[in-house]
This record gives C-alpha cells, sequence and structure tokens, in this order.
C-alpha cells in the first residue's frame, strides 16, 4: 500500500469549543471556532479527528489510529484522507491531508444578521472593563437590583407626569441632544453587561465595537465563547444587557430624584424603548437569542423554511432537518415560526395601507422640526443639529422594516407561486 505524503494540521486560530450543552439536537454536535469566528457544527467522528489533530499529531496514520482506539472501530489513513480532504478543510477548520491550506471560506450571510461591523475595543480591552462589572451579576445583587428596578417603575409610572417631560424636552434642543447621548451610553453599557455577563460565566468576551443592523447604527459585543457555557450561562450572557439597562434606568431615576431635571426623565423613556425591542424574539435582538439558547437551536431563522413546508405543505422532511431536533424544541421552532410569519404579513399590511399618512406626517414634521430650527432663537446650530437628528430618527424605522420584510415576503411570494404552478400542474 502507498503510503500518503500526510501533515494535516488545524488552520491557525481555529478552537475546540467541545459539545454544545443543552442542545436541541437529538444527537448534541461538537463546536468549533473558525478564525474568523464563526462556529461550526461537526458530528462526532469530525470533532474526535479534529480533536487528534488539535493534540499534535501530525500524520494520518496516527490520527487514524487515536480514532480506532477512540470509537473501537477501524480507520485506515485513506478514511482520514477522506475526512480530512471532503469534510473538514472545506469547512476551513483543518488543511487538507498533504498539508496544503484549505480553499478561503465565506462567511454565512445568515437572514438579518449584524453588517459591517467594526471592532472598537479589541478583546484584552473588553476582558478588563467587563472584570469592572462582573460582580454585579453575583445572584443577591441580581435579586436587589430586580426590586429596585420594580420600586422606580412603580414611582415612576405613578406619581411623574412623563407626558410633561416629553413635551418640555422636545422643545429644547440641547435637552434632546443630552437625551440621544444617554440614549448612547446606554447602548454602550449594554454591551458592557453581555461582556460582564460573558466573564462572570467564566469565559471570555470578544470585541466591542458597532456596526449597522438592518439601518440603524448599533454596537456589538463578540459574547461567541459564551457557547463554552451551559444553558443557564447562555441566558445570562443574553440578559446581561437588558439587565444593565435596568441598572442605568436606576441610575437616571436617582439622578433626577435629586435634580428634578426633566430630559433625564425622558432618557428613561428612551432606555425603556430599548429594553422592550431588545426582548423582541423577532428580529436579531437579545429575545430572539434568549429563545434558541433556552430550546438550544443557535439559528431559528433556517427552520422557516422547513417549518412552511412541513407544516402548510405538508411535505415531507426530505432533509432531516426538523428529524434532527428533539420533540420540545422542534414544537417551539414550529409555533416561532407560525407566530412570526402572521406577525410579518400584519405588519407589512399595515405599514401598506397606513404608508401615505405616515409619509406625509413624518414629512410635515420634519419640515416643522427645519423650519423651527431655521427661526427659533438661541444657537441655531444646536437647534439645528437637533432636527436633522429628530428627523433622520422619524426616518429609520420605515426603512427598517422595508430591509427586514423584503426577504421573509420575497419567500413567502416564491413559495406560493410555486404552489400555485404545482396546483395547476398537478
Amino acid at each position: 500500500m502507498t503510503t500518503l505524503p500526510s501533515v494535516p494540521a488545524l488552520v491557525t486560530g481555529t478552537e475546540l469549543v467541545g459539545e454544545f450543552e443543552g442542545s436541541g439536537y437529538r444527537e448534541p454536535p461538537q463546536l468549533v471556532c473558525r478564525p474568523d469566528g464563526q462556529l461550526v457544527r461537526l458530528p462526532p467522528l469530525l470533532y474526535q479527528v479534529a480533536k487528534a489533530l488539535a493534540a499534535g499529531t501530525t500524520s494520518t496514520a496516527q490520527v487514524a489510529a487515536d480514532l480506532s482506539n477512540e470509537t473501537g472501530r477501524e480507520f485506515a489513513e485513506e478514511h482520514i484522507a477522506f475526512l480530512l480532504d471532503k469534510k473538514l478543510a472545506p469547512l476551513g477548520i483543518t488543511t487538507y491531508s498533504d498539508g496544503s491550506p484549505p480553499p478561503p471560506t465565506a462567511k454565512s450571510d445568515p437572514f438579518l444578521a449584524f453588517r459591517f461591523r467594526v471592532a472598537v475595543l479589541p478583546e484584552n480591552i473588553t476582558w478588563f472593563l467587563s472584570g469592572l462589572f462582573a460582580w454585579l451579576f453575583r445572584p443577591l445583587l441580581v435579586a436587589l437590583a430586580v426590586a429596585a428596578f420594580v420600586a422606580g417603575e412603580t414611582w415612576l409610572w405613578t406619581t411623574q407626569d412623563t407626558g410633561a417631560a416629553l413635551q418640555t424636552t422636545l422643545t429644547d434642543p440641547a435637552s434632546v441632544l443630552l437625551v440621544l447621548l444617554l440614549a448612547i451610553a446606554s447602548c454602550v453599557f449594554h454591551e458592557m453587561g453581555h461582556g460582564a455577563a460573558c466573564r462572570y460565566g467564566g469565559v471570555r468576551p470578544g470585541a466591542m465595537g458597532c456596526g449597522i443592523y438592518l439601518v440603524w447604527p448599533a454596537f456589538y459585543t463578540d459574547i461567541t465563547n459564551s457557547y463554552r457555557l451551559g444553558r443557564a450561562g447562555r441566558i445570562r450572557a443574553d440578559l446581561g444587557g437588558v439587565h444593565f439597562n435596568a441598572l442605568f434606568v436606576l441610575g437616571l431615576l436617582g439622578a433626577y430624584a435629586c435634580t428634578g431635571f426633566q430630559p433625564l426623565l425622558v432618557a428613561v423613556l428612551s432606555v425603556h424603548l430599548e429594553m422592550i425591542q431588545q426582548l423582541l424574539p423577532t428580529l436579531r435582538f437579545d429575545g430572539y437569542y434568549i429563545v434558541a439558547d433556552l430550546i438550544g437551536i443557535p439559528d431559528l431563522f433556517k427552520y422557516i423554511a422547513p417549518i412552511l413546508k412541513h407544516v402548510l405543505l405538508r411535505r415531507p422532511d426530505e432533509d432531516g432537518r426538523l428529524a434532527a431536533l428533539k420533540r420540545g424544541p422542534q414544537i417551539v421552532v414550529a409555533a416561532w415560526v407560525l407566530v412570526l410569519i402572521p406577525a410579518i404579513v400584519l405588519q407589512l399590511g399595515m405599514v401598506l395601507i397606513n404608508l401615505p399618512e405616515l409619509l406625509a406626517a413624518d414629512w410635515q414634521h420634519i419640515s416643522w422640526l427645519l423650519t423651527t430650527a431655521d427661526t427659533a432663537p438661541g444657537n441655531q446650530a444646536l437647534g439645528l443639529a437637533s432636527a436633522l437628528i429628530q428627523s433622520l430618527l422619524l426616518v429609520l424605522p420605515l426603512a427598517g422594516l422595508a430591509v427586514a420584510l423584503a426577504r421573509p415576503v420575497r419567500g413567502l411570494v416564491r413559495l406560493a407561486l410555486r404552489r400555485g404552478g404545482e396546483a395547476a400542474g398537478g
């Protein structure tokens, strides 16, 4: 038998994460993190090959021997070469069996993903900063914070006139800009919460930065390493941002109670909106990841088409994607999809029906803002900046909704046309 020239290795920067704890799959996958940060799910056999290479094995013969000892099955060099060349190297995890580098791997483009990321704080800085706040996740402190938040919310909504505060603040350009700055600070603190939750769980948070989600500027923290934790640790990391938003609200309420400065009350309302948005399970906000981690399925959107085909079209699960899920998670995913689609259709219908009125109202309000900024006394540059920011905030929701709905609506139209064609042909 000809000896294969074999000096395979893991691609530099590849990390073995291990079994996906709390998985919703019938056969829990093994996780590997590629150098580009992309998590790859591997079946146990392929993971064992990668594990042998990570341990320093440098020949297919030795990998075959290690794998045979580990599994109790007989493997030859040709088997290992096949797994490397046809399975692992194309995924960008290992080199080919002869040591040649794998082809470039395009990072996946998940539906409604965060785009145009720019890292601002590197991993070592995030690690340091998250260590300053990780103690806030001690159970007793979390319980006290929740109790204080409930008390603060009760006081706010039963004793304070938020409508008057909002009206007063919106007529003052300086106050509008202050509220905006506080909202940005809350977003940054939100991301710090994700990082601190990771560090409290014993894993390293990645870089922090900014980018674009749909059409909105947004911040992010790389918490890929939270997949090294169990279900409870992952959910703590998911909720860490909203927890820190609640702490930020407590700080604002304390400052308002001491000063009576009404823009602080409006800033509290803006943080409330951020928290509500983050807890929505439809787009890729924190609520979506909470649902995903509760049932142990990392990407819920990839199951939209299989669920619709299986439930609505009564087609068999040909690729086995649904059969690979445990019964409970499969039911939750189906329920999520069947709630998500009508919600999207309803939102789209409401937008289309009210679009002329919405555009007219937005245009009228934007015109009023710009006119007022130009004629109002005081610092006109400050007034103009405030008017432009408020105008942008009026436009972005419609643009974001259009971007979010475009792809699923296109998929539904294609599905309906295909279904109609099949009915006509049958």
